[in-house]
């Protein structure tokens, strides 16, 4: 097993006694990810890293067990199609001391054929938890590493923002900026993973992607983008004009920006998710326009591009250093044209620090 691996089952058992959890379950995926650095392929047949206090092993399918062998060392309780799961899984429980747990987490994101079938060996009443206060809570807390994939990666999105500007133009669609800000990515190593580009009345759309709609004079334009490099995302939202801006762009651009800024005042240490919602949603509010601030304020983001911790107007989150989540409030005007500024930070002890280097200021385009 490798060190990494070791830290991170060791950091998982810290909070597996804290909490009173007799056995994780998890399933390939984000979580499984986090904790080994790969997982093996996912599909209908039950795999399953089962942890507990001393001890951890895969229930796993014998189709994929060779191949995964290459990447770990953990124990396997193999199965295969013509037995069935049901015997190793009894097996794995014994061996790792988890027949009878007090609590037990369960990763969120399994299949439910997944979690009925622990259910088949595993008293019902001691399956009531996530792994929210064990393993998410230790994904919501970068560390190095994981800040400078972070951090590349947010650089990678900076260049293919600037490439949407100097592509960007009156006559071109919105499909043909996709076009370039997919290819910007492809060509720095990164995966595309979205490209919302949202002229005009489709601006006011907050989850438009991009469609054959012709940018005109006048437009204003939201470009949201975000790709993956080595494991991590990215994600940026910034607005262009072409030509003179609609009536009132200016203004409201104005409040969006000071809505940022109130967030990022507010986001500090020990203070609660919601707080930081407040701050942005108050400044959008005093100005006139709450009811066209349609979404959350953010979302965490790590392996998964959006994960823990979400900054909504419930969340009582507690914000700790190391944290890594969205701020991009928005106001959204139907049938004239949408304002979100969106930059991903991480938290310092002192606040927030923002991984883009990107201006927030609008892009005017005049050719």
């Amino acid at each position: 097993m490798n060190e990494q691996t070791t830290r991170k089952l060791e950091l998982l058992r810290q909070r597996m006694r804290q909490t009173g959890t007799g056995l994780l379950a998890i399933a390939p995926g984000s979580h499984m990810d986090w904790v080994l650095g790969f997982h093996p392929h996912p599909d209908e047949r039950p795999c399953l890293l089962l942890i507990a206090p001393e001890k951890e092993a895969f229930l796993m399918p014998a189709l994929n067990a060779e191949g995964t062998r290459e990447f770990t060392d953990i124990a396997f309780y193999n199965w295969s199609d013509a037995e069935g799961p049901d015997g190793a899984l009894q097996e794995v429980l014994q061996a790792i001391g988890a027949t009878a747990p007090v609590r037990v987490g369960l990763d969120e994101t399994m299949r439910a054929d997944f979690a009925l079938l622990l259910l088949k060996f595993l008293p019902a009443d001691t399956i009531h938890d996530f792994t929210g206060p064990t393993l998410g809570g230790l994904r919501m807390k970068k560390d190095a590493g994981e800040y400078a994939k972070l951090k590349m990666n947010a650089a990678i999105a900076d260049r293919a923002m600037e490439a949407a500007f100097a592509t960007i133009k009156a006559g071109m669609t919105e499909n043909q900026v996709a076009a370039e800000i997919r290819s910007q990515f492809s060509a720095q190593g990164a995966a595309p993973a979205f490209w919302i580009v949202g002229a005009g009345p489709n601006g006011a759309f907050p989850h438009h992607s991009a469609s054959d709609r012709v940018i005109e004079e006048g437009d204003a334009v939201v470009i949201d983008i975000g790709g993956r490099k080595s494991g991590f995302p990215s994600d940026i939202t910034r607005m262009a004009v072409i030509g003179l801006p609609p009536e009132g762009y200016g203004e409201i651009h104005a409040i969006v920006e000071k809505a940022v800024q109130a967030a990022l005042k507010a986001a500090r240490p020990g203070v609660m998710a919601k707080e930081v919602d407040f701050a942005a949603r108050k400044v959008i509010s005093d100005a006139g326009y709450g009811e066209y601030f349609v979404h959350r304020t953010g979302h965490g983001m790590g392996i998964d591009g959006h994960e823990p911790p979400y900054i909504t107007a419930t969340s009582e989150t507690i914000l700790e250093e190391g944290m890594v989540f969205s701020i991009e409030p928005g106001i959204y005007l139907p049938g004239r044209f949408g304002i979100r500024l969106e930059d991903i930070v991480i938290l310092r002890a002192d606040g927030p620090e923002v991984l883009s280097s990107l201006s927030r200021d609008a892009r005017r385009i005049d050719r």
